[in-house]
């Protein structure tokens, strides 16, 4: 991420932003395999050397520089390293005015393919322009969103409002509008299901009326009719609109490899959440999720692979537990599948999904009682 040299501590959201927007414009070229944002961003404000991170990321090279806002002038600084020479390939800085943030975005971007000496099968992509104040909203309400509380959920709907007050032509303002509104209805239950997904639609619907080749927005139509719709089908045909046009996107892998699952294609499933861990390497729950894939195919040993190694990027995602334990009991170590529920008592979760691990070890040890009880507190929990 690049650093935030602004005077104003505030302005991070700012640096944060184009960062990620160039990472985005980057992870748009086929030719190019880019971190994504999650495991890049993973390393902020860590006094960690380029080896190490490269090392950890698998990448050959670092793209890192800085943000000064001042009003309306930016000077944004860019340089390019090559790992394994320690060498700077490209560096440059900006000095311009707000309104050219997304021509300083393109050029960063060109900058580096050529840099790489890549041979670009198709055009450079472009950063989506707008006016310089809806932007700075745009991005203000793309960092509260992504800290996933209720709280900063409704600031982000009430930054993107006012953004899209502005340009109401917006594409990735209408785009994360309608990802918003999902989230509020199927995650944090902050609308009534019905109302919150036709809000979320319509958000998506108009996004798409001014640009239909936009891929996030498929991607936001396919978790809707994934996670509400329970049409697997059509989340199938989104996600695969969404991989065409933004086919090094986690997050877009991520659920198209979800999809996939849910549809009972199981290799395909792995083999795009192997695609996705390849940009998302630091991704606790990507290695999570493939060790669930993983073990839905019998593939046991893999499985509990990818959930220890969730674990060890995430001590406390008791979900990779019960992974653990699901595998356990099903290579016959009951006793050991019981041991792994217990450690869950450590980090003080208490999730009734655990009962169901309890069940089927107490099954395979023969205890009808325990196993009985444990289903009994399972199904109470449920529809409590």
């Amino acid at each position: 991420p690049f650093v935030n040299m602004s005077d104003d501590a505030s302005n991070e959201y700012f640096s944060d932003g184009i960062s990620e927007e160039i990472l985005n414009l980057l992870a748009q070229v086929p030719e190019l395999r880019v971190t994504s944002r999650s495991s890049a961003f993973s390393f902020k404000g860590q006094n960690v050397d380029v080896p190490t991170i490269a090392a950890k990321l698998n990448v050959a090279h670092i793209l890192e520089g800085s943000v000064r806002k001042s009003g309306n002038e930016l000077r944004i600084t860019a340089q390019l390293i090559a790992v394994e020479t320690d060498t700077h390939l490209w560096s440059k800085t900006y000095d311009r005015e707000l309104k050219s943030v997304f021509v300083i975005q393109d050029e960063i971007a060109a900058a580096v393919v050529d840099a790489l000496k890549i041979t670009l099968l198709g055009e450079k992509p472009g950063s989506t322009k707008t006016n310089p104040e809806a932007y700075a909203l745009y991005l203000q309400a793309r960092h509260f969103s992504k800290q996933g509380t209720s709280v900063s959920s409704k600031q982000a709907e009430t930054l993107l409002a006012q953004a899209l007050e502005i340009d109401p032509n917006y594409v990735p303002a209408w785009t994360e509008l309608g990802y918003v509104y999902e989230r509020q209805t199927t995650t944090l239950a902050l609308q009534p299901k019905d109302e919150g997904i036709e809000l979320a639609r319509d958000a998506i619907q108009k996004a798409l009326l001014i640009n239909p080749q936009y891929g996030p927005a498929y991607a936001v139509l396919a978790r809707i009719e994934m996670f509400y719709g329970w049409d697997f089908k059509a989340a199938s045909q989104y996600i695969q609109q969404a991989l065409a046009s933004n086919p090094g996107d986690a997050f877009i892998l991520l659920s198209a490899a979800r999809v996939s699952g849910s549809l009972g294609r199981l290799d395909e499933a792995i083999s795009l959440h192997q695609q996705s861990i390849a940009v998302d390497p630091v991704s606790a729950v990507g290695h999570y999720r493939l060790g669930r894939t993983l073990y839905r195919a019998h593939r046991l040993d893999e499985a509990l692979d990818s959930f220890r190694m969730a674990l060890s990027l995430n001590p406390d995602l008791f979900s990779a537990h019960l992974g653990i334990g699901l595998v356990l009991v099903a290579q016959g170590d009951a006793p050991a599948a019981l041991a792994e529920i217990a450690a869950m008592a450590a980090i003080e979760q208490e999730e009734p999904i655990t009962s169901l691990v309890i069940a089927c070890a107490q099954h395979a040890l023969g205890n009808a009682g325990a196993s009985d009880n444990a289903l009994q507190a399972l199904i109470e929990a449920e529809f409590d």
